[in-house]
């Protein structure tokens, strides 16, 4: 089981939801970070579960302890390994489905696949993993963040519940103070309230989590099987409960005409090249042109509910499976410090790489 990203910047996760731990070793930061243990706690954070009465209600703190590569507030040049506690599983939430297997979970497929599955809480399947994800991240971007390079995601829509506008329109600061993570307070309310209201049915929605990214050089990316939109989207794709991704114009822009959708260039007053429009989404050929990087992303609905639901067992035998444990009735307002984590993990890569492609 592959449980490691990267090619320069490289980290490997570990642990399940209902271990004793879970946690991430990185590989190939340069020494001399400054180590804002403060930042990735924060980030932490804005992940951890229990946030609103709209999320998972298991309390965990995730604080992070550092285990190696750091020294004096500094990293080394050397692995940093960060492991973070599981204190609240309640693993006999789940005896109920030790033979069964969820309708669209990684039941089926894991016990298929490994001749074995942990049923508690899904195990490595468990969106509990992603913390570790969101901890290296939180690293990325304070490398990143040298470059002048930042990252903000946000929710967009929820169900049918769509943003009316689109960045560069928002004031994406006004998404972290509310419990949805959407930049429009009107919007949010009403967000709020469906995500709520779908909770007390014992059911969940989908939504989808825009990103931008600003200060990105031109340059980065690594054609022809690397390229740069293509690594965002595996790396997107790799979260728990997404089901699509699209970059720039996205799929809309199959509406265009030619004429309609290139990005014609010009050389701004300090002698920069840019573009006038932004369809390619800050993205050429693989690589990133300078432009802002944008692209959207769509979860699906948590596939847990609180409602019993027809399937099989390990022996092939109908049965129905019920809902219990502790559950997001939607994962998007959770899933925007992911979906940045991740991101700043492609880019940092990338940065890291393109140092290396010429002299």
């Amino acid at each position: 089981m592959s449980s490691t990203y990267g090619t320069l910047f490289k980290i490997s996760t570990f642990g399940e939801s209902h271990g004793s731990a879970i946690g991430v070793v990185i590989d190939g930061c340069p020494a001399g970070l400054a180590f804002d243990t403060d930042f990735i706690q924060h980030e932490l954070d804005r992940r951890k579960p229990g946030q609103s009465r709209i999320t998972t209600q298991r309390r965990e703190a995730d604080e992070f302890d550092v285990l190696s590569g750091v020294f004096e507030g500094h990293t080394q040049g050397t692995p940093i390994a960060l492991i973070i506690r599981n204190t609240d599983q309640r693993s006999k939430d789940y005896g109920h489905i030790s033979e069964q297997f969820r309708p669209s979970h990684a039941d089926y497929t894991y016990q298929t696949k490994y001749g074995s599955r942990d049923y508690r809480g899904g195990g490595r399947s468990s969106a509990r993993e992603t913390a570790a994800r969101v901890a290296a991240g939180a690293v990325a971007k304070l490398l990143l963040a040298q470059a002048g390079v930042q990252i903000t995601a946000y929710v967009s829509q929820v169900g049918k519940l769509k943003l009316e506008k689109a960045y560069p329109e928002l004031n994406l600061a006004l998404a972290e103070e509310n419990a949805v993570r959407c930049p429009d307070p009107e919007t949010a309310e009403q967000m709020f309230q469906y995500i709520d209201g779908i909770r007390k049915q014992g059911d969940s929605i989908g939504g989808i989590v825009d990103c931008v990214v600003t200060g990105l050089p031109a340059g980065l990316g690594e054609p022809v099987f690397d390229k740069l939109h293509a690594e965002l989207g595996k790396a997107m794709l790799s979260i728990n409960a997404v089901k699509g991704f699209e970059y720039g114009s996205g799929f809309a822009g199959v509406e265009q005409l030619g004429s309609e959708h290139n990005d014609e260039f010009y050389t701004d007053e300090s002698g920069r090249v840019r573009t006038k429009t932004n369809k390619s989404g800050g993205i050429q050929g693989g690589i990133s042109n300078g432009e802002d990087i944008y692209f959207r992303t769509a979860f699906k609905p948590v596939a847990t509910i609180m409602q019993d639901q027809d399937s099989v067992d390990v022996h092939g035998q109908p049965v129905t499976v019920s809902g219990k444990g502790r559950h997001d009735p939607c994962v998007v307002p959770r899933a925007v410090p992911i979906v940045e984590a991740m991101a700043a993990l492609v880019l940092v890569d990338m940065y890291l790489r393109n140092k290396a492609a010429k002299v």
